[in-house]
């Protein structure tokens, strides 16, 4: 199935019409939840891949054989994508699943249901660059061009998912209507990666011993997944995925946006953000704590010499 110019529109939403079609789509809405499902919900380069290892490791009690041997798509396939039903039929034990689909569309799927819902949202600054960049390498996006153009787009929500904010806000306040939620942040997860593991254990009632805290510690790090061909998407053929143009996993830090945003789109963008997300208890860390700890440790040292001189 390649559609790679083909646009799926769907409830208002623009998807790639390479992973989805109206049937699918339609699939996910009316989807039937299990109570012993695991739902993971990202808006696009928003850490989902991270997060679909952690669940891996936690259910193996640390054991990397799963990452190490079944694809990510496979083992938590995407709701919304032609695919799911097929992988699904051949699934056993308890079902993980993902989505970048806004609340309103899975609303009513959810409803009454215990399924575990974990939510993974990541400072849209840096979203907006790696998502920048993947539309360089994913042949079933289109072409981004300029930074400023795909900027201005991604602030408007005019790129397949949808807008960010509304994404980000219809799943974060809806958080009470959902029976098992748990939001967690990207930047958590690279703080803290051990403790946020604990987290998603104690969520998913799986708690690990050290040993095995240790070795999914191991496990979901990023030095790691980017060398797993299970994770890096180095599986997709050159026709769908142009890996001479980019890497999946590209740089995962925080604050990374700094070297693409200038400071006027910086402080444009700062504006939207305030005043789309007034109504948002939401935090996010916009800047390396290491790195900013680092430069003003440099400026404090370099003081000295320049009052001196």
């Amino acid at each position: 199935m390649a559609r790679l110019d083909v646009t799926e529109i769907f409830d208002g939403i623009t998807f790639p019409g390479h992973l989805h079609t109206q049937d699918s789509l339609r699939y996910a809405v009316d989807f039937k939840f299990e109570d012993t499902d695991t739902l993971i919900v990202t808006y696009p380069k928003s850490g989902t891949t991270w997060m679909q290892e952690m669940v891996t490791l936690v259910s193996c009690r640390g054991d990397p054989l799963k990452t190490q041997t079944q694809p990510n798509w496979a083992r938590a396939p995407w709701l919304e994508q032609y695919y799911c039903p097929e992988v699904l039929k051949a699934s056993q034990g308890p079902r993980v699943l993902t989505t970048h689909l806004p609340y309103h569309l899975l609303s009513t799927a959810l409803q009454g249901s215990k399924a575990k819902v974990i939510y993974v949202s990541r400072n849209p600054k840096d979203v907006a660059v790696s998502y920048y960049h993947f539309h360089k390498m994913a042949k079933f996006l289109p072409e981004p061009g300029p930074f400023s153009h795909f900027l201005s787009d991604f602030v408007e929500g005019a790129v397949h998912y949808g807008s960010w904010f509304d994404q980000v806000k219809g799943w974060s306040s809806n958080a009470g209507n959902i029976q098992n939620f748990l939001c967690i942040t990207y930047e958590e997860m690279w703080q803290d990666l051990r403790g946020s593991l604990q987290r998603v254990s104690s969520f998913l009632q799986c708690p690990l011993l050290e040993e095995e805290l240790t070795s999914a510690e191991k496990g979901c790090s990023f030095s790691t997944m980017r060398e797993n061909s299970m994770v890096n998407y180095t599986l997709v053929p050159e026709e769908i995925m142009d890996h001479s143009k980019g890497t999946f996993m590209r740089k995962g830090k925080i604050g990374d946006w700094v070297n693409t945003f200038s400071e006027q789109q910086s402080l444009r963008f700062d504006d939207v953000f305030a005043s789309k997300m007034a109504d948002s208890s939401l935090k996010f860390v916009w800047q390396n704590p290491e790195e900013t700890a680092l430069l003003k440790s440099r400026i404090d040292t370099e003081l000295p010499t320049r009052n001196a001189a």
